[in-house]
C-alpha cells in the first residue's frame, strides 16, 4: 500500500505542474523508443554489487516483468554536471568551505583525461560557469570564483541541469551541492518529485552545513526531505555532510555509484500513461533506480 501511495503522488504531483512551468525553460520528450535505467545494486554493508548479468534482473512494468533489450555493466567515462548553490544563504557558517572541499574531492576520485564534468552554478537563475572539460584544474578555480548572493531556486536548477546532462553520453549524473534551502523556485517540492519520474539522469544531492531556518520556526535542515525525494526517484541519493570526513564519503560513494551501474534498456510499453517501474535482482540486495517513463503525450509539455 506505501508502494501505491507513494506512485500515485509522484502521479498527481507531474499534473499539478503542467500549469506552472510554461515559462520555464524546461523541455522532456514527449515520445520515446526505449527506456532506460541506470540501475545501482549494493549489498547488505551498501557496497556495489558487480558482475551481474541481465538474466540477474527482473525489470517489472506496472507490476508485469518486461524483457531486457539491452544490457551494459562494462566500466565507461563518467560525465557529471556539478550544481553549486550560489545564493545568499550560502554565506552562512562554512557551506562555502564544505562545498570546496567536496569539490575537490570528487574531482579527485574521478580519472582526469578520461571521465568529464562541468559546473552550473545557481541563485534565482542557473547558469553553465565552466563547460564540460576532462581537465579538473580550471574547474577548481572557475569554483572559487562563485560569489553567493541572492534567493534560492534550487528545483528549477536542477531540473534544467539535468536536461543539459541527459544529453552526454555515457554514465551521467547531475551532483547539486547546497544547504537544501530552496526560497524561490516555480516548482514546489511535490512537483519536483513529479519531474524526477520523468528524468533519466541520477541526482545526487550534498547538503553542506547544518542549515538554519531564519525564520527561527524549525531546523531548515528538516526541510530536506523535498531533494531527498527528487534524489530518490531519480535513482541517485541524498548526503549530508559537516566535515572533512563526511565529504570524503560521499565523493568516493557517489563515483563507486556511476563506475558501477548497470545500463539496462527496455522496450517501452504502448500503454499512455505513466508506468511505474520495479526493478529487482536474484539476491538480497538494495536496488537504486529511476521509478518510471511516461508514454505518449508527456503532461509535462501540456
Amino acid at each position: 500500500m506505501k508502494i501505491l501511495a507513494a506512485t500515485f503522488a509522484v502521479m498527481m504531483a507531474s499534473v499539478a505542474i503542467f500549469g506552472s512551468i510554461g515559462a520555464q525553460q524546461l523541455r522532456f520528450q514527449a515520445g520515446i523508443s526505449r527506456v532506460t535505467l541506470a540501475v545501482v545494486v549494493r549489498d547488505s554493508r551498501g557496497r556495489p554489487v558487480k558482475g551481474l548479468l541481465a538474466s540477474d534482473f527482473d525489470v517489472r512494468d506496472q507490476g508485469l516483468s518486461r524483457p531486457v533489450t539491452d544490457f551494459r555493466n562494462e566500466v565507461s567515462p563518467i560525465s557529471v554536471a556539478i550544481l553549486v548553490d550560489g545564493s545568499g544563504s550560502m554565506r552562512v557558517g562554512p557551506k562555502r568551505e564544505r562545498i570546496n572541499e567536496f569539490a575537490d574531492l570528487f574531482l579527485g576520485a574521478l580519472t582526469e583525461g578520461k571521465d568529464e564534468a562541468a559546473l552550473f552554478a545557481f541563485e534565482y537563475t542557473v547558469r553553465v560557469a565552466h563547460e564540460f572539460t576532462s581537465r579538473f584544474s580550471s574547474l577548481r578555480n572557475t569554483l572559487d570564483s562563485i560569489e553567493s548572493f541572492g534567493s534560492t531556486s534550487l528545483y528549477d536548477a536542477i531540473a534544467e541541469t539535468a536536461q543539459q546532462v541527459a544529453k552526454r553520453p555515457g554514465r551521467h549524473a547531475v551532483i547539486v551541492l547546497t544547504d537544501g534551502i530552496d526560497t524561490s523556485s516555480r516548482l514546489t517540492e511535490g512537483e519536483v518529485s513529479g519531474i524526477a519520474s520523468a528524468i533519466d539522469v541520477p541526482v545526487y544531492v550534498v547538503a553542506v552545513g547544518l542549515s538554519i531556518d531564519l525564520s527561527g520556526e524549525a531546523p531548515a535542515r528538516a526541510r530536506v526531505g523535498g531533494v531527498e525525494d527528487l534524489s530518490r526517484w531519480t535513482g541517485g541519493n541524498l548526503y549530508t555532510t559537516t566535515n572533512a570526513a563526511e565529504s570524503y564519503l560521499a565523493a568516493n560513494a557517489i563515483v563507486e555509484d556511476l563506475r558501477h551501474q548497470y545500463l539496462i534498456g527496455l522496450e517501452p510499453s504502448d500503454v499512455p500513461g505513466w508506468h511505474p517501474l520495479a526493478v529487482l535482482v536474484r539476491q538480497r540486495a538494495t536496488v537504486q533506480a529511476r521509478s518510471g517513463y511516461w508514454v505518449g503525450e508527456n503532461p509535462v509539455l501540456r
